[in-house]
């Protein structure tokens, strides 16, 4: 990944500094450290779990078929592999973003059919960045940019719940039979909640401050990047997303490891299993109030799945804490009266409860 860093500029005894190669000219350097850093990664990759083994027992010395043991194992293998994944997508992902900007987001989804416009912002949630710091600032800029209320919520509902970390790491940590399901019904639920507000007609619980901000104008047109560029805005959302969350990363998966290496099986599965009826409106209730993003809940949903609970209960927990989150209500209290933010919760929870109870009788 060298490849990514700008060289210095030459300076050869005073004279004038030489400008580096711009533009297409930097394509082939920068395709060919892509391809050599591709290749190190699937070597190291393909040798997490026997290093992670060799160290637990090896160099560390605890001995096999203990709790620390095997709490230290799944530690040392899934955080190697989890980051290592984030790394390979959020670039990847960092390319998709360098193709829809927020302005062209808003010019994509305003004057829509608000039934295609909820099905475009549920898809463009996935692949365009969004946090609870930007939860005002986006919904203002749709409302004024002649977005449907709908069409708004359900790009703020899939934005942070279907996002490429939560993906990634449902993906690594579980393989594409739960990452896709995930995915799918947080896009549904996105839909579904989007549409079903737009139906109540609920405009009139806006605060009344955001129907007097001008949108942006047109501002400047935008710049057809190089391919070259977007490389490097997938370097640049690489470095900044996963130098935020891989404190988040360590953590979930240090809880992860304490369950998966000290929990009983059979208590997990009484509290969180599909014979419990309650457990999955439980499993929404504890997640709701939850300080969490997908870096540090997906690695606890993984222990919890493995010491015996529901996948349809763990989903509804992580869609909860992810897409109901307390602190993007919060900040979403200055442009939403109190009716509207409840029943925004309610619509979006009472999908997710479906999305629950239809997963435990499905598998």
């Amino acid at each position: 990944m060298s490849a990514f860093v700008s060289e210095p500029v030459g300076l050869n005894s005073g004279a004038e500094a030489v400008p580096g190669p711009t533009g297409p000219r930097r394509l082939p350097r920068y395709l060919v450290g892509c391809a050599a850093a591709l290749l190190v990664w699937v070597a190291v990759y393909a040798n997490l779990q026997p290093f992670a083994a060799w160290l637990t027992y090896r160099v560390i010395g605890l001995a096999r078929g203990t709790h620390l043991a095997a709490a230290v194992e799944f530690f040392l293998f899934e955080s190697p592999k989890v980051l290592m994944l984030l790394v390979l997508v959020v670039f990847g992902v960092g390319i998709v973003r360098s193709f829809f900007t927020p302005e062209r987001t808003r010019r994509i989804l305003a004057g829509k059919r608000e039934s295609i416009g909820n099905l475009l912002a549920a898809l463009l949630g996935i692949v365009t960045p969004f946090c609870s710091c930007s939860a005002v600032p986006l919904f203002i800029g749709f409302v004024t940019a002649g977005v449907p209320l709908g069409v708004t919520f359900s790009f703020l509902v899939s934005a942070p719940m279907v996002n490429e970390v939560a993906v990634v790491l449902l993906f690594g940590l579980f393989g594409w039979r739960v990452a896709g399901i995930y995915t799918l019904t947080g896009v549904l639920v996105a839909i579904v909640s989007g549409w079903t507000i737009g139906r109540l007609r609920l405009e009139g619980h806006v605060e009344e401050w955001v129907f007097r901000t001008r949108a942006g104008g047109a501002g400047p047109a935008e710049e057809r990047l190089a391919w070259s560029d977007r490389l490097e805005a997938g370097w640049r959302a690489m470095t900044e997303i996963v130098g935020k969350v891989w404190p988040y990363v360590l953590a979930g998966i240090a809880v992860g490891a304490g369950i998966h290496g000290y929990v009983p099986e059979n208590f997990m599965a009484s509290i969180m299993g599909k014979g419990a009826w309650w457990s999955v409106p439980l499993a929404v209730l504890i997640g709701i109030p939850m300080y969490s993003n997908a870096a540090g809940i997906v690695p606890v949903v993984q222990a919890l799945l493995g010491k015996g609970a529901a996948l349809g209960t763990v989903l509804a927990f992580m869609m909860a804490v992810i897409g109901l989150s307390l602190p993007e209500t919060i900040i979403l209290r200055r442009v939403l009266k109190p009716t509207l933010i409840a029943t925004f919760v309610g619509v979006v929870g009472t999908g997710i409860l479906i999305v629950g109870y239809l997963f435990n009788i499905l598998f």
